[in-house]
């Protein structure tokens, strides 16, 4: 008992720093930078959803945003600063951050296609997308 008092004590500890610091759960967790991409990865599904994602695109950027459908119920998961170590076809591309995106779970079937990574280049006006790993279910 003594343990899920102090655990609930700490929960409510965390939430009132985040309260009194002005800043979200995302940028307590993430960072400022990394709350901010979460926060564009937001924008770009809801965009995406609504067929305007092509507005994300770095201007030398050549990106396969696909159809309105394969944005559907989608979230973003972990930012994290870009490695090439991971990701040597991205590479040459500059990005400065990188995004895993997850599907919800009602939507997982088997030979569906999302878009499972996005990688955002740093500019003066924010973020803009530089490519997307587009990724299959497994059977």
């Amino acid at each position: 008992m003594e343990a899920l008092r102090r655990a609930m004590l700490l929960c409510a500890a965390a939430v009132l720093v985040v309260l009194l610091a002005g800043c979200s759960v995302n940028q307590v967790i993430w960072g400022r930078d990394g709350a901010r991409v979460i926060e564009t990865t937001e924008r770009l599904i809801d965009a995406g959803v609504a067929g305007e994602s092509a507005s994300f695109a770095c201007d030398d950027a050549v990106v396969d945003f696909r159809q309105p459908e394969d944005w559907r119920e989608l979230y973003p998961g972990e930012p994290e600063k870009f490695s090439a170590r991971y990701w040597r076809e991205q590479a040459e591309l500059d990005p400065a951050w990188s995004i895993n995106v997850s599907l919800e779970q009602d939507r997982v079937a088997p030979g569906l296609e999302f878009p499972g990574d996005v990688f955002y280049r740093e500019t003066d006006d924010g973020l803009c997308v530089v490519d997307i790993a587009w990724w299959t279910v497994a059977d």
